[in-house]
């Protein structure tokens, strides 16, 4: 893709699913501020280029992206480190445009949240932006596995009892799309955080969730999303 091309909406799309697989930083909240100054003070701490540092960060879970960037050292013990860091950080945190709209009309078995955060971390930034908390969601350390493997949203899948194929991803970042679409879902993904030409692997782009809407089908047998993707 033309990252320089201008972008067009669309006309609508309505997608039938089953159930919704919601991506958290960059889809519910916006927390990239936190991320980013989180991951250049543990990189500083440990000798790491902290523009690299955070651009492998994005996405993926936290123990991976350490025992990535130092091999050397004990990944759990540095995924402690970066996770007191980033839960003591929650400055300028806030819900992304239309999410709570949108979350208010989705029967609650219809959804889940899937991150890359861990479920510390993850229970207390959607609490500081309110977002209504899933009985049950997939977090780093629901997996052994993180985005771009696709084991995440099967896991999700598997969670709300429906098969990947009848459920949609939201997502912003290049990991999760890739995961998603390696996951057999249909993958909706944002222009928040990554380059329009990093998320090739998405079925369709959106700004953000605002524009989306959903109707619940008759005799609760599923759900009917209508958006206006982006083209280039």
């Amino acid at each position: 893709m033309d990252s320089m091309a201008p972008l067009i909406v669309a006309s609508s799309v309505e997608i039938r699913c089953k159930g919704i697989l919601f991506d958290m930083d960059g889809i519910l909240i916006s927390s990239i501020g936190s991320v980013e100054r989180s991951w250049t003070k543990w990189a500083t701490l440990r000798g790491v280029d902290p523009v690299y540092a955070c651009k492998m960060a994005h996405g993926r879970r936290a123990i991976e992206t350490a025992a990535q960037l130092r091999p050397d050292l004990d990944s759990a013990a540095e995924l402690k480190i970066i996770e007191d860091i980033e839960i003591a950080d929650n400055e300028e945190l806030s819900v992304l445009p239309g999410v709570l709209s949108l979350l208010a009309a989705l029967p609650r078995h219809r959804w889940t949240v899937v991150t890359s955060a861990t479920d510390r971390l993850a229970r207390v930034r959607l609490a500081q932006g309110g977002i209504p908390l899933p009985d049950r969601i997939v977090t780093a350390d629901t997996v052994t596995t993180g985005k771009p493997d696709p084991a995440p949203f099967l896991a999700g899948a598997a969670l709300l009892g429906f098969a990947p194929e009848e459920c949609v991803v939201f997502e912003d970042a290049t990991p999760g799309v890739k995961a998603g679409r390696a996951a057999g879902c249909v993958v909706v993904a944002t222009t928040f955080s990554h380059a329009i030409e990093t998320l090739t692997a998405a079925h369709y782009l959106i700004a953000d969730v605002t524009g989306v809407k959903v109707k619940t089908l008759a005799n609760d047998e599923g759900l009917l999303l209508s958006l206006r993707p982006l083209q280039l």
